[in-house]
């Protein structure tokens, strides 16, 4: 049955933590939204984030809270931690809220504290387990275990959870919402914790985290992974939280970096350009090793980089744009039914049909990052070389073709121009590796077609009416996309073509400080028209910018980008000028964001902007 959705909160109400194997989002009034357990890609046991509460959270807050009993709200990470407090003063008192998920050993943890500060303040829980993303309603019985605590034990098919507690909700027998509730008073200096625990329903009961331990093993595991962070540049806060953000994000047993931990937060309220972003997209290999690289973190680097290749390894043919956290190649795309949607945003997505289409920019996107890898002095293992002159031989045969664009468009496949530009980056990657680091390949031959591609760009890409490179051959639409040109070393930045490029997207596609992809219209998209204005692109403006030379512009509107992020610094994929859209966080706005930072640092320290441009411009 669909419910009709509750008023729930904005996406940048809520906050995250995680322990690089799954996320919880929580909100600032305490509850627990969406978490899938054990891993990102699993269903959700709480899942009201797109629905109601009927579909699964579990909420801990003063008493009233909805009502106005709540003075003030503040939440913040302890530092460059993912331990996060939130804070509400009432009439009464000051309490507070931790939550953490503490780096998984045998079980995943998902700790909370409340902690009253000052006078007394009533509390309110309300706990609400489903799996199977809201569906499934588990059989919940309190027992005793095996360390003589009472507990809660939901099991439903596969899943099972153990609530531990000093205060355990009960059960409305009465009602028919099957929800468990508790109300309780703490007073100045009390403490009480809870801990949440999955394991598969077949296995033992796992053993009780100790809460005030798992706090503090949490707020060392990141205090101490991000005090390698080498970066010192602007805003250097904010790119410290996107490192730990996307750290978060990575899978820590195979190093895959989800794109984000959420499916079908809509790019338009009511819309359907519902997407499921757990699971990872090769587009992000070289923003996610060049922010690693530039930033201090080499093992994460070198972790991504090893998921990457056994991820592409086998026929070239084969290659695909997004891949499971394992390197999963079947991702089948399907519509959850019962659930009503982010503010009745339908439908509901989980797996992603874009793994069956052919995008030509991924084979520049792993060349791009592999070489970057390289140059850092991070080696892929002995097949390395041979998979990515395997992939080459590939893109020699498909290079002619049109594709689905790096915008995943659900229209006719087109000869877009970043499709070919990304083709102009695999044989140029191709070319260094042999140039500059000694590698076996007919380096002359890839030269001829890197020179090939380079002149067809500048020619069927730029249209004389725009005085811009547009977003396919014999178009005059305009994308952001094309703003990457001067990162990856097609032109200089200065180059009077970039500059024309820069002024006619930000004529056309910017609005304040937020650029849209491209103007959406069904014909393309195969979708109704409207979204936000995609993050990523406002921080690829930042970067275009400063490599042309105006530092001061890019640095006011990477100043403005950056106040967009929430009260904890997260950024979801998209912002439509009043709120945050799409999925949250998201791994692409958080990279773009360090790309940003280091390109204006490294233009800031005397780099020349007509000298990022490379052979063949």
């Amino acid at each position: 049955m669909t419910r009709a959705p509750e008023p729930g909160l904005l996406i940048e109400d809520y906050a995250v933590v995680g322990d690089t194997h799954t996320m919880a989002l929580i909100g600032r009034n305490g509850s627990v939204d969406w978490l899938c357990l054990p891993a990102f890609d699993s269903a959700a046991a709480f899942a009201s984030l797109l629905g109601d509460e009927q579909n699964g959270r579990w909420q801990v807050c003063p008493a009233g809270l909805a009502d106005g009993a709540v003075l003030e709200t503040t939440r913040r990470y302890r530092g460059d931690s993912l331990v996060l407090e939130t804070e509400w003063r009432t009439a009464t008192g000051l309490v507070r809220l931790t939550d953490a998920m503490p780096p998984r050993d045998a079980s995943a943890d998902l700790i909370r504290r409340v902690e009253c500060l000052e006078g007394e303040v009533q509390m309110a829980m309300r706990w609400v387990i489903r799996f199977a993303y809201g569906g499934a309603t588990p059989w919940v019985r309190r027992i005793t275990d095996a360390h003589g605590r009472p507990a809660l034990w939901a099991v439903a098919g596969p899943d099972a959870v153990l609530l531990r507690g000093d205060v355990l909700p009960e059960a409305d027998h009465r009602g028919v919402d099957r929800a468990h509730h508790a109300r309780f008073t703490v007073a100045e200096g009390d403490v009480l914790d809870w801990s949440l625990v999955w394991a598969p329903s077949h296995e033992p009961l796992p053993a009780p985290p100790d809460v005030g331990a798992g706090l503090q093993q949490t707020e060392r595991f990141w205090s101490e992974w991000s005090a390698r962070t080498s970066y010192d540049g602007p805003r250097a806060d904010l790119v410290r939280r996107s490192l730990v953000t996307l750290k978060a994000m990575t899978y820590h047993p195979t190093g895959g970096i989800v794109a984000a931990p959420t499916t079908s937060l809509p790019e338009l309220m009511g819309g359907s350009r519902n997407w499921d972003y757990r699971y990872c997209w090769l587009r992000d290999a070289t923003l996610v090793v060049d922010a690693l690289l530039s930033c201090g973190h080499t093992e994460e680097a070198q972790q991504w980089q090893a998921w990457l290749l056994r991820a592409v390894a086998g026929s070239p043919d084969e290659l695909q744009i997004v891949y499971g956290l394992k390197g999963e190649r079947m991702l089948p795309e399907l519509e959850l039914e019962h659930l009503a949607g982010y503010e009745g945003s339908r439908p509901v997505r989980i797996g992603n049909a874009a793994a069956e289409q052919f995008q030509l920019d991924v084979y520049g996107e792993v060349m791009a990052a592999l070489a970057t890898a390289r140059d850092a002095g991070i080696d892929g293992d002995a097949f390395a070389w041979a998979v990515q002159r395997s992939g080459l031989r590939r893109l020699e045969q498909v290079m002619d073709e049109p594709d689905f664009g790096i915008w995943e468009v659900r229209g006719e496949k087109r000869h877009f121009t970043h499709s070919k530009l990304m083709v102009w980056v695999a044989f140029d990657r191709a070319v260094r590796a042999v140039e500059e680091h000694g590698l076996e390949g007919p380096v002359e031959h890839w030269r001829a077609l890197r020179d090939r591609v380079h002149a067809e760009v500048c020619d069927k890409g730029w249209s004389e009416t725009c005085q811009a490179f547009t977003q396919s051959y014999g178009s005059d639409a305009l994308d952001a996309s094309l703003l990457v040109m001067p990162l990856v070393g097609f032109l200089p930045g200065d180059d009077p073509r970039v500059l024309s490029t820069i002024d006619a997207i930000c004529s056309t596609l910017r609005t304040g400080p937020l650029v849209a992809r491209y103007e959406t219209i069904e014909e393309l998209d195969g979708l109704p028209p409207g979204e936000g204005s995609f993050l990523a692109c406002s921080f690829w403006l930042v970067s275009a910018l400063a490599l042309a030379g105006r530092v001061g512009e890019a640095t006011s509107l990477f100043e403005e980008l950056c106040d967009l992020a929430n009260d904890v610094g997260l950024l979801a994929e998209e912002h439509d000028g009043t709120r945050m859209t799409g999925n949250f966080p998201q791994a692409f706005s958080h990279l773009a964001l360090v790309s940003a930072a280091t390109t204006l640092a490294t233009v800031a320290g005397g780099s020349s902007a007509a000298g990022q441009g490379r052979a063949g411009s």
